[in-house]
């Protein structure tokens, strides 16, 4: 049985797509790229990887306790649920 992967379109910089799959955070795979993003605490606890969710949809594998908005997401605790487009913040 094969990972199901997602491809994540980071809209600002010039960074390629990169794929991802549920195994890996989009933190952790957008690590994996070398692509930078400020966080802390990689739980869901400070909101320091808030970042902008331009289309497309996440799931948190732990429940965020950061304040974000409705277009907002923490890459430090969900994955992609399908392909994405994102804006670093």
């Amino acid at each position: 049985m094969s990972e199901k992967k997602s491809t994540v379109i980071i809209v600002d910089g010039d960074h390629p797509p990169i794929l991802t799959d549920h195994s890996d955070t989009i933190l952790e795979s957008l690590e994996k790229q070398n692509i930078e993003v400020h966080y802390h605490c990689r739980e869901g606890f400070c909101g320091a990887c808030r970042s902008k969710l331009i289309s497309g949809e996440v799931d948190y594998k732990t429940d965020p306790l950061a304040y974000i908005d409705d277009d907002e997401f923490l890459p430090c605790c969900c994955i992609a649920l399908g392909d994405i487009k994102i804006k670093l913040v």
